[in-house]
């Protein structure tokens, strides 16, 4: 697992209407960090595409492209910006765009787009490449493809003795090329790279060289990033992914990693989904709204790897994540994620004729006397659901479970109102401990209106007396109306302010709840009035083109971790309906958005998990933490439960 996070100085670079040449933005950088001896102080030294204003007689509706250069010894305060490739051949005259820009022996190498020709098309769209001995000197360039292509850039040392380019051919749609090609070109000396010939040869057994297809759709878009960087796993590729490219309407800028063998870079060895999309104001306005755009990466300070990019078209920002974690997701000898599942599992399945006889899942779970009592939702054959009960003392082997349910539908609201073997009961339930009382919280359906979010509690003394008949009377906390599930309540209570976590037992409720896609929280000053929600107070929404692009929602209660914070594990669902979970971290007010996973933290992978009632679906209700252990209990493919384990300081580690 891991976090992206943005510079807290993003935009780190933007356009200056005082110098005419980068008047209009100022985006997609490239970055190289060398120490002095490489002709540079220690720092980053940044080269970006900057765009002028429209000229006139030359190009009319569009700026001019050229590159320039700055210098941060910090890599967030950028000074020196001059221009150092402007248009100058025939074959740029109307632009240089997007440089890459690699130190390789001894020399500073600078690949860009050149653009030949106005308007802009398929025909006058090509890779150059100028060369110089000081990164503010480029004293040579060459056009390398005769071709249409972007983004080449140079391994930033060479492989088998051969010096290699990673570029995109025919990034722009032709009858012949209608798709993008991402492929390797080697040489045994940079200058063979120079000549027309080498490219027709090249060009013309393109598929021998091309990585295997990383697009996931025909409809989608891919181009090379940043320049490749030499890890202990092979080299390591930021790519930019764009699903539905050819759909305005539809079309998601997105950042991705890849991993390619190193001694033969053509080979994949694995690959993460998005990982990264427009979320800040800065990437979603600008020329071009809602843009990501990876072209440069380095690494940075205490083993992170810093991605370079621009947003919206418009200005330059970076992001951060800890290697080791992206390294982690990548590795393909990892294919559990964060947590590792139970030898046993599904530890519970359904059983009999009776009311778990469907199916069971989305279990609760919490930790009494040194034992794990698992409270989940069971279905018998009509669909009505009810709550069962197990019991574990090591976590994972049940040693008692219930033969009749501990709490079954008895409000008007979740009698079964519609067709007789349609869903309705007590579905999903939560359960926390706050001074003695449990509360479960959990989704009220009758079958016919929309599903509510409901409370009932009972005594700590009474429930391991088990006295059932003892719960309270249950009270629909969502408004009404609205479809509103998910409830999670934060297991301590909350001072009247905001931003200040009590003890104190006259104190609020902070409860969670999921309105229509995105994880809300409120505050109730009581759970047995009848008063309910009122408002979102906004946790976390969906991320577009992700893997909870779709929808969020709370699952396990939250783990109170070091210095106050809250741990939070959610479930995502992404646009191809796969329900997977994530983690974030939130401050000690339970309300403020610290850190939140990148790539999910668990995802079906197991038979149990991809094939059920509903297929491919991860869904969590409880977790118990003992010492270093987190137990993750799940429902799988809406049918069976499971249990995983992972240890709460790396999740903890990755999110801090």
């Amino acid at each position: 697992m891991f976090v992206i996070r943005r510079e807290q100085h993003n935009p780190i670079l933007a356009p200056q209407r005082e110098r005419p040449w980068e008047s209009v933005a100022t985006y997609n950088p490239s970055a190289v960090r060398l120490p002095a001896q490489a002709g540079t102080k220690d720092g980053v030294r940044l080269f970006y595409r900057a765009l002028g204003s429209p000229d006139a007689l030359q190009t009319p509706t569009a700026g001019l492209s050229s590159i320039g250069t700055a210098f941060a010894e910090d890599g967030a305060h950028f000074q020196s910006r001059q221009q150092v490739i402007a248009p100058l051949e025939s074959w740029d005259a109307f632009g240089c765009e997007d440089p890459r820009v690699t130190f390789f022996e001894g020399r500073w190498y600078c690949f860009y787009t050149a653009l030949g020709g106005y308007p802009f098309g398929p025909g006058n769209i090509k890779v150059a490449l100028a060369i110089g001995d000081a990164p503010d000197t480029f004293t040579e360039r060459h056009l390398l493809t005769p071709f249409n292509a972007k983004a080449a850039t140079l391994f930033p040392e060479r492989i088998d003795g051969d010096v290699v380019l990673l570029l995109t051919a025919h990034t722009d749609w032709t009858s012949e090329h209608p798709r993008p090609t991402i492929a390797l070109a080697r040489a045994k000396r940079i200058e063979d790279f120079f000549g027309q010939a080498y490219w027709d040869e090249w060009h013309a057994h393109l598929g021998d060289h091309a990585l295997p297809e990383l697009r996931r759709n025909d409809t989608d878009h891919i181009e090379v990033g940043a320049t490749p960087l030499l890890t202990p796993h092979g080299w390591l590729l930021i790519y930019a992914y764009i699903q539905d490219y050819y759909d305005e309407s539809k079309r998601i800028f997105s950042i991705e990693a890849a991993m390619l063998e190193r001694d033969n870079p053509a080979t994949l060895v694995s690959r993460t989904e998005s990982i990264f999309v427009p979320q800040e104001f800065y990437e979603q306005y600008g020329l071009v709204p809602n843009v990501v755009f990876p072209s440069g990466a380095t690494l940075g300070d205490g083993g992170t790897l810093d991605i370079w990019y621009g947003a919206a078209d418009t200005v330059c920002a970076k992001a951060s994540v800890k290697l080791d974690g992206l390294l982690r997701a990548l590795d393909p000898e990892r294919p559990a994620r964060t947590f590792t599942r139970a030898g046993a599992n599904p530890i519970l399945a359904p059983r009999g004729e009776g009311f778990e006889s469907r199916n069971v899942l989305n279990p609760a779970a919490i930790e009494l006397n040194g034992s794990i009592y698992i409270l989940y939702r069971a279905m018998d054959r009509a669909n009505t659901s009810t709550i069962g009960l197990a019991i574990s003392r090591d976590g994972v082997t049940i040693d008692e479970r219930l033969s009749e349910p501990i709490y079954v539908p008895r409000a008007d609201f979740e009698q079964k109102k519609g067709s007789p073997t349609g869903n309705s009961g007590c579905e999903d339930p939560r359960i926390v401990e706050i001074d003695g009382t449990l509360y479960m919280t959990y989704t009220a359906y009758d079958g016919v209106h929309v599903p509510s979010g409901a409370v009932s509690s009972i005594s700590v003394e009474d429930f391991l007396a088990r006295r059932w008949q003892n719960w309270g009377t249950p009270f629909i906390l969502t408004p009404e109306g609205v479809d509103d599930k998910d409830l999670v309540l934060l297991p301590e209570k909350m001072n009247p302010v905001r931003n200040f976590v009590s003890n104190g037992v006259n104190g609020n409720y902070l409860l969670y709840h999921r309105i229509n896609n995105r994880i809300c929280a409120d505050i109730l000053p009581d759970l047995s009035s009848g008063k309910r929600v009122s408002r979102c107070i906004e946790i976390m929404a969906p991320r577009h083109g992700m893997w909870d692009g779709a929808k969020v929602g709370s699952a396990a209660p939250l783990i109170k971790v070091a210095g106050g914070n809250w741990l939070m594990v959610y479930h995502g669902v992404s646009r191809h309906a796969t329900y997977r979970l994530g983690a974030a971290l939130l401050a000690s007010d339970g309300t403020t958005l610290l850190a939140r996973t990148a790539d999910p933290i668990f995802e079906p992978l197991e038979k149990y998990e991809k094939e059920g009632e509903v297929a491919n679906v991860v869904f969590s209700c409880g977790a118990v933490v003992r010492d270093d252990k987190l137990f993750l209990y799940y429902g799988a493919a809406d049918k069976v439960i499971g249990v995983a384990i992972a240890s709460l300081k790396h999740v903890v580690d990755a999110l801090t």
